[in-house]
């Protein structure tokens, strides 16, 4: 790899700015004592790209792509968010809360892309090699042609990566490893930032994978400066309730792929393994009949998953009733309780109203509004929704019910688990095909939803 030459300047702990010299605020973001040394490396003259290699532009019609160049894995969950496998020579980032199963998954993505024609590095800043093989131990994993260097300094990984010449490589953590040429400590923004230049440098130009882990802060983003997510090729986000054995991989970045795709897993004493039929398991548990639950199918990418949505409402004390909101984001649901108390008339105003999505999983999409503003009124007048009913659509302002996307999808996903009526919104179009032969009825607010989704009966309330 052709030489460099180094600058020494200094970079923000708090924004990731660069300056020249050093300076006791920042000129940015204004926080004093928040620049650290860094070294900024000058590529010399007929020296750019990542890959450090001196090139002319080609025009980009001559450029041949191998169609079939991406690494398979034996893992679809992980296959399926990648879009297909791992492009050689890319830099991909999984992030993830501590304890969530990264090193876990790393470790086994390790052991599966390890063979005789094929070896594998795993770099590791937290753990040493005995720990290492106690983990791999208790996952089943051999260890053959899977080499394991346990330090912090990446200079010398870097070395042993050219000497080993690896198919993958993989780095645990990014905020662990540090340049001895920088002065500051691991974890910081210069520290951070250079290593991933490195990596990717290296990656580029040698055509080898590598695959960087990174904790995430308390906003749920990864640890470090925000433009590390603008250099890698890849980002993915390990979540998962840490009490639900389910954990979800979630593409937020992806330069050879759709990022609308999700890989589902099950924690289990010999490690995470793909789980092919999420809505079966996810509803496992649910008792039929009960009051406050209702079941919602939900779009996680291209992938429909039914889940269960369970709602409280409970009488308080205090003058001001709670909210909580677990799986769903909380803005949500305030709106959906005052758009009941406002147009439903429901008496909320008392009750603090809690709302939980069964398994660990986290609805984002606004389509699950029906379904939670069903399974609060069914808390509320203390009647069960219909066992065999599923409801989708977003809930507006006013009360109305609005249409949800890939509606067939849902539908004939609620089928596979022998659900058979279905509440969607008469916004739908009149031409849409229930490929599903559900019973299907159209509302078009809250109140036409309250009369087919609950049990008739008389409410306690």
């Amino acid at each position: 790899m052709p030489k460099t030459q180094s600058k020494t300047t200094y970079v923000c702990n708090e924004c990731g700015v660069t300056t020249p010299r050093w300076e006791g605020r920042c000129s940015r973001c204004g926080t004093w004592n928040s620049l650290t040394q860094a070294v900024r490396r000058d590529a010399r003259p007929g020296i750019s790209g990542p890959a450090g290699v001196s090139r002319s532009p080609v025009e980009l019609s001559s450029v041949a792509v191998s169609n079939g160049s991406r690494i398979p894995l034996t893992s679809p969950e992980f296959s399926r968010v990648l879009g297909g496998g791992i492009v050689p020579g890319s830099l991909l980032l999984l992030g993830g809360e501590p304890g969530i199963g990264k090193s876990t998954l790393l470790l086994q993505i390790a052991a599966d892309l390890s063979g005789p024609d094929s070896r594998t590095l795993y770099v590791s800043g937290e753990e040493s090699e005995q720990q290492i093989r106690m983990r791999a131990s208790r996952l089943g994993i051999d260890g053959s042609n899977l080499f394991v260097h346990a330090a912090n300094d990446l200079n010398a990984a870097l070395q042993f990566m050219d000497e080993i010449s690896p198919g993958l490589v993989i780095v645990d953590s990014i905020q662990t490893v540090f340049f001895s040429e920088i002065g500051s400590s691991p974890g910081s923004l210069a520290q951070v930032r250079e290593a991933t230049w490195r990596l990717l440098e290296w990656s580029k130009s040698s055509g080898v994978p590598v695959i960087v882990s990174g904790h995430v802060t308390k906003e749920g983003a990864i640890a470090g400066p925000r433009m590390l997510e603008h250099i890698v090729d890849v980002v993915l986000y390990l979540e998962g309730d840490a009490y639900s054995p389910y954990r979800l991989l979630r593409g937020e970045k992806n330069r050879f792929g759709s990022t609308n795709e999700t890989g589902i897993f099950e924690m289990t004493e010999k490690g995470l393994i793909d789980v092919p039929d999420p809505s079966r398991a996810l509803l496992s548990e649910r008792r039929p009949g009960e009051v406050g639950s209702i079941i919602v199918p939900v779009m996680e990418g291209s992938r429909p998953i039914l889940v269960e949505v369970q709602a409280l409402t409970s009488m308080t004390p205090f003058n001001l009733p709670r909210r909580t909101a677990n799986g769903i984001d909380l803005n949500r649901l305030l709106l959906i309780t005052a758009v009941l108390s406002k147009r439903m008339g429901a008496r909320l105003s008392n009750q603090d109203v809690l709302v939980n999505v069964i398994g660990g999983l986290r609805i984002r999409e606004p389509s699950a509004d029906l379904a939670v503003a069903l399974a609060i009124l069914s808390s509320l007048k203390d009647r069960p929704v219909r066992d065999s009913l599923v409801a989708v659509g977003e809930v507006g302002l006013g009360g109305e019910v609005r249409s949800a996307r890939h509606l067939s999808r849902r539908l004939q996903e609620a089928v596979h688990l022998g659900l058979d009526t279905g509440i969607i919104p008469v916004t739908t179009p009149k031409d849409f095909v229930n490929p599903a032969k559900m019973t299907l009825t159209r509302v078009s607010n809250l109140s036409e939803a309250v009369k087919v989704a609950l049990v008739p009966g008389t409410s306690k309330r």
